[in-house]
């Protein structure tokens, strides 16, 4: 599980009032994430008080919908460019309470397809523009923790996406070669250049040398001081019910259980809530993926596991198991299955959560000797949001220049959603025509491709897809 990419916003009831021109809802067939994380989110550190429910009819000059990484980096980015904004951000639960307090902190260059294919797809120039923009978003995350004061449990080091396999082989070689000739600095390792940083197993690898990782609840967290440092409001416990875009002077306004709010310029950082709340973006499945932690490691795990050089190691196979070390010395370990909740019974989700979470262990134990006896202190999933096309959508909503959505890093998301906002925040204050326009890029689009899950096939044949991978993931040595 790559970190999810941004806060939870779903409705979690009946379909809320419309009218002409709303965004109509309908009530998720969802059970929420199981297990707990190794950190905690912001609102349980001592003395948080809880933000109050949207109750009333509110107003704002800027809505942000969503208190994840994507929707507190819109709200930071956009007090910092303007503090006169009256900000007001709402979540379902509260900052980090869902996808960004639940992912595993991972921070690498990473957002699209591979680069052979990204290449194939948009071009080489555009392939090679969309990595150095992930370069970037990597280092203003690592800038990002120095300016809010908060270290977030940041690890600077390296990250390798190695295999085990032939086909991997095969894929790799195909980016080393594409990599090269883009100029682009990511030197292949062998098996034995893998084992001087980790002492794992694998044949060969890719480096990426501007990596990181860190804790991203606590990235969250400080996010969110710091806005409401600066004045920006919070609600929390307000799950958004529906949407009434606003026409020339008149503002858009939000629905939620106990109120409204009305504002001139409104942010949905949603993510795969865009499906239950009926939003014009293109199809982002909610898929839940898995992790798991261990108790902190003696000094002898650690050093076999990267302790030294803050490598993380990544599985080229989808699905397949990779891990880092945390700053306090655990292993986190993410993968396994992918589960699509809707209309799964209950009973049958929380099955495949635990037979995931066993999986990953057992793979965890296998991974070098000084695992056999560790405890596994932690299981956890969360949700990501995936598009067809593996790129995300950074873009208006139904053509309304002041209604905006982000969402869909398909697992990639800590260090873009950083940078989705902050490119949101510079659209809403500047003329987007303008000379200072921010660089567009592929993922910066209305929609991705549709795919109707609602029709009577469309989720069985996904879920056999899931099936395939996840086999194809277990064959893996």
């Amino acid at each position: 599980m790559k970190a999810p990419a941004t806060g939870p916003t779903g409705p979690a009831g009946p379909t809320g009032p419309a009218g002409p021109g709303s965004v109509r809802t309908t009530a998720p067939e969802a059970v929420r994430a199981g297990g707990e994380p190794c950190w905690e989110p912001p609102g349980t550190a001592p003395g948080a008080a809880p933000a109050a429910r949207v109750s009333g009819g509110l107003t704002a000059d800027v809505v942000v919908v969503g208190a994840g990484l994507a929707g507190l980096s819109t709200a930071y980015h956009l007090i910092e460019r303007d503090p006169s904004l009256d900000i007001v951000v709402v979540d379902a639960r509260g900052p980090a309470a869902g996808a960004s307090g639940r992912g595993t902190g991972l921070l690498g260059p990473r957002v699209g397809p591979a680069i052979d294919r990204a290449a194939r797809r948009f071009g080489p120039s555009t392939a090679r523009r969309m990595y150095l923009a992930s370069l970037a978003a990597v280092d203003r995350v690592v800038a990002l923790t120095e300016e809010l004061g908060a270290p977030c449990g940041l690890r600077a080091g390296e990250q390798i996406v190695a295999t085990r396999g032939a086909d991997g082989l095969a894929a790799l070689a195909r980016q080393a070669r594409t990599y090269r000739a883009l100029g682009l600095d990511v030197p292949v390792l062998s098996a034995a250049a893998i084992r001087e940083r980790v002492d794992v197993p694998y044949h060969a690898g890719l480096l990426y040398r501007s990596a990181a990782t860190l804790n991203p609840a606590a990235l969250s967290g400080a996010l969110a001081a710091a806005c409401a440092s600066k004045g920006v409001r919070f609600h929390g416990d307000s799950p958004l019910r529906g949407v009434r875009p606003g026409a020339g002077a008149t503002p858009t306004e939000l629905l939620f259980p106990s109120g409204t709010v009305r504002a001139r310029k409104t942010v949905l950082a949603v993510n795969a809530a865009a499906g239950p709340l009926g939003l014009p973006v293109g199809t982002v499945l909610p898929l839940q993926v898995h992790a798991v932690a261990t108790a902190p490691l003696g000094a002898e795990a650690r050093a076999a596991l990267g302790g030294a050089t803050g490598t993380a190691l990544v599985d080229s196979m989808s699905l397949a198991p990779y891990f880092r070390l945390s700053h306090d010395g655990r292993l986190v370990m993410g993968g396994g299955r992918a589960v699509h909740l809707p209309g799964l019974r209950p009973d049958r989700a929380a099955a495949l959560h635990t037979a995931t979470w066993t999986w990953l262990e057992e793979r965890l134990r296998l991974l070098h000797p000084v695992l056999a006896d560790v405890a596994v202190t932690h299981r956890w999933s969360g949700q990501i949001g995936m598009t067809l096309d593996d790129l995300p959508v950074v873009g208006r909503v139904g053509g309304h220049p002041d209604v905006w959505y982000i969402g869909g890093c398909c697992g990639h998301g800590l260090a873009m959603s950083v940078a989705h906002g902050a490119h949101v925040a510079h659209s809403l204050t500047e003329d987007p025509s303008g000379a200072h326009a921010p660089a567009a890029y592929p993922w910066h689009r209305d929609r991705a491709p549709r795919v109707p899950l609602t029709a009577r096939p469309a989720r069985p044949l996904l879920r056999a897809y899931l099936n395939s991978l996840d086999r194809a993931a277990r064959r893996t040595p």
